[in-house]
């Protein structure tokens, strides 16, 4: 009888492709995806740590579990990811249903921890080696992951994947647990990235994203020397069938002029660029122990605005990050205005057991304070966006079509004219009114409207010129 699974993923990119890895894994061991916990045999939970809610939506998602359980003591449920990996047994003590735990760089020992479940054996964990459980090699092996087996079912659509260069990081800003979680940094080896986007060409992908953490330090040192980014992307630029070549999460003082240049040169690199800030203000920077100044962030942007002037930059902030005051506020708010990006992921700061922060800072900015900031730079972004949209209108964009949009979704499956959506290279969304047999194609669209977050507009026409025969 076939074995069925059921995976929620939560987070990041990363987590994304590590979901994708397992179920490409557990279908060699004769597993079947569902889309619904109460028909699975096996319940896994791609887990988040970066923030309080994400972990705390997790333990609610478990609780809901326990009745199940309890109903069908033969279901198997795994905790994955990132907060398996920072809070092991606790995640045992607080759901003693559970029966295996396995960190992010063990789960490619996922189906014999279920056999060893099976096997009458108890509550089974595999988690890496802690930043000072040994020596920096064995502590970096044991973060490693498993090989590349890859599912094109289980990405958000078939001509569009992700792919990992580089695993961990060593920044370690005083907020983020990340290099505890992941491990050290380890970039991967050029020959095993550029096999595995040949794969993923043959399996239909037209747009590929590099992932890492700080994805522009990858370098990695072999027999033939060191291969940095740029010289990685020159290497994938050469690929046949891929068409789109992007790079997520970049670090400010990694963001070379050699590399911008490289983005520049090579048509299948989009020039979207996606560099954190986190705060306008030194003082706070300081305190997260980011490792630049603002006018070092500067000086990084107004070299992304002399080599690509046409780029989109995005980037990340924590708003009531500890001793932030209204005027480190104001820094932001103001960095925000002078960069114009193109969208900001906006959090506010909740306090990570295990990180500095949470060991030497005091978390003293009131809730309603941190939800009121939050909701200002919002505005204030939206309000950036929604301006340099408009004057996208009267354009016609190159668009990556994705699919029907959410609000096709809503609409008759069986309708002949559906609302898709794409993005254009700059990664804007796009939305137009077309057809299913659409998605996978790029189409040259004119934009009549603009929204903060989306154009609007619809498929250009061609022209055709009669010519005698």
């Amino acid at each position: 009888m076939t074995k069925t699974v059921y995976i929620k993923t939560v987070g990041c990119q990363m987590n994304v492709l590590d979901s994708e890895m397992v179920i490409a894994d557990l279908k060699r061991h004769g597993y079947e995806v569902v889309d619904s916990p109460n028909d699975a045999d096996l319940l896994l939970y791609n887990t988040c740590s970066i923030r309080e809610q994400a972990e705390e939506k997790t333990y609610s998602a478990l609780g809901k579990l326990r009745e199940t359980k309890a109903r069908h003591p033969d279901k198997k449920i795994g905790v994955l990811g990132c907060m398996a990996q920072k809070d092991q047994e606790i995640i045992f003590r607080r759901a003693p249903f559970v029966d295996m735990i396995v960190g992010p760089g063990q789960l490619h020992a996922l189906p014999e921890l279920i056999t060893k479940v099976d096997a009458g054996e108890g509550r089974q964990m595999a988690v890496s080696l802690g930043r000072k459980d040994g020596k920096q090699s064995l502590v970096a092996r044991s973060h490693e992951t498993f090989d590349p087996l890859r599912d094109p079912t289980m990405r958000p659509t078939p001509f569009q994947a992700y792919l990992r260069i580089q695993i961990g990081c060593d920044k370690f800003c005083t907020y983020c647990v990340v290099p505890n979680t992941r491990g050290p940094e380890q970039g991967r080896a050029p020959s095993e990235i550029v096999a595995e986007a040949r794969t993923l060409a043959e399996q239909g992908a037209l747009e590929i994203t590099l992932l890492g953490q700080t994805v522009n330090s990858y370098r990695h040192r072999g027999e033939d020397g060191e291969t940095d980014l740029a010289a990685l992307l020159e290497q994938l630029h050469e690929i046949d069938g891929i068409r789109r070549l992007k790079f997520v999460t970049s670090y400010p003082k990694d963001m070379s002029r050699r590399l911008l240049e490289t983005v520049r040169d090579l048509p299948k690199c989009s020039p979207y660029l996606h560099v954190p800030a986190q705060s306008g203000s030194d003082a706070v920077l300081r305190r997260m122990k980011r490792g630049y100044t603002i006018a070092e962030y500067m000086e990084m942007f107004e070299r992304i605005e002399e080599i690509l002037p046409n780029a989109a930059v995005s980037s990340d902030f924590i708003v009531g990050f500890c001793g932030e005051t209204d005027a480190d506020f104001q820094q932001s708010v103001d960095l925000v205005r002078r960069c114009r990006f193109k969208n900001s992921f906006i959090f506010q700061y909740s306090v990570r057991a295990g990180t500095k922060a949470a060991e030497r800072l005091e978390d003293d900015v009131p809730r309603e304070v941190k939800a009121q900031r939050n909701n200002e730079l919002l505005a204030v972004q939206d309000e950036v966006a929604y301006d340099d949209n408009q004057k996208l209108i009267g354009s016609t964009v190159e668009v990556l079509v994705e699919g029907p949009s959410k609000k096709a979704s809503k609409a008759d499956p069986d309708a002949a004219a559906v609302q898709m959506t794409g993005r254009t290279h700059c990664d804007r969304i796009v939305v137009f009114d077309g057809n299913r047999r659409q998605a996978g194609q790029f189409l040259d669209i004119h934009v009549d409207d603009a929204s903060s977050h989306t154009l609007i507009g619809r498929v250009r026409q061609v022209e055709l010129v009669s010519i005698g025969v």
